[in-house]
């Protein structure tokens, strides 16, 4: 199968230690590729990243540098690169070597035979190198993205990635900075019913430092997950809360009933009707989104 040409982008800040071997070992497996360009955005880094990555592009004239004077994040590295990207198929890969690289050309193909919006590397093998820190928050990440979106999600936030340009314009004005800007793009096109599909591979151990912060990143993440549902479907949000305060309020009426010889009327009264408040906003939230312009 002829893949047509494409795009990769590579976000790096401060990745000295990996970045000259991951763009030369990437060169090695893209030898077969007759059309393609790789776009390395040095998102504002203050180590060497910016001398390296101008003596390759010295020798290589399809790697091209855009870079940033102080640190944007992630995300807004992602969105550089979209920009100055000369075709429709995008990759991204990290710079720090924990994505395998031979597995890009498996994913272009699997994107050009099923004419798919998105096509995710998930790191759901063996030989996935998850810090097992991390493991319990991307579950419970992963499982509500997932119950929110009505789709099964093997991986939300993998950073080897196949998209379609044109598409994730759609939805750049909600594309955010930060590291969710992965989790965020996999959230829009689930919920707006783009064709996502994954294909498991490895992931190793990186190169250099991880500049991910666990708490403050897995609760920007819920955060980010009950906003991006709530903006394209509230009512997964908004009737699972009523139903609560509904099995609340009659918990609370039973109880008091049973355990303390009176009925808390009028506690009762209140929580059933925040569940109709609640409700009520939801069906408004649901109507506006919806609304036709």
């Amino acid at each position: 199968m002829n893949i047509p040409p494409f795009t990769i982008i590579i976000p790096c800040y401060n990745e000295e230690d990996g970045i000259e071997s991951t763009i030369d070992s990437l060169c090695r497996k893209l030898t077969p590729v007759k059309e393609y360009e790789l776009i390395a955005v040095d998102d504002g880094s203050n180590d060497g990243t910016a001398d390296l990555l101008e003596r390759i592009t010295q020798c290589n004239q399809q790697i091209s540098i855009q870079s940033h004077r102080t640190n944007c994040g992630y995300g807004a590295a992602l969105k550089t690169g979209l920009h100055w990207a000369s075709y429709d198929i995008v990759v991204i890969i990290d710079a720090d070597g924990t994505y395998p690289q031979r597995k890009i050309l498996d994913l272009l193909r699997i994107f050009e035979r099923e004419q798919a919006d998105m096509v995710v590397g998930a790191r759901i093998t063996a030989n996935a190198h998850i810090p097992f820190l991390r493991r319990p928050a991307k579950w419970v990440l992963r499982k509500l993205a997932s119950f929110l979106t009505e789709t099964a999600i093997p991986d939300l936030n993998s950073g080897m990635r196949v998209m379609r340009k044109s598409v994730v314009e759609q939805y750049l004005r909600l594309l955010p900075d930060g590291f969710s800007f992965t989790s965020t793009i996999t959230l829009a096109m689930l919920t707006n019913k783009h064709v996502v599909l994954y294909e498991p591979i490895d992931y190793f151990e990186r190169t250099g430092k991880s500049k991910i912060r666990p708490i403050y990143d897995t609760l920007n993440f819920i955060q980010l997950i009950l906003r991006m549902v709530m903006y394209f479907n509230p009512l997964k949000v908004f009737v699972p809360l009523s139903l609560t305060l509904v099995g609340g309020a009659f918990c609370l009426l039973v109880g008091s009933w049973l355990f303390l010889d009176r009925i808390m009327d009028v506690s009762f009264g209140i929580m059933l009707m925040t569940a109709i408040v609640v409700l009520a906003i939801g069906m408004l939230a649901d109507f506006i989104d919806k609304r036709v312009v």
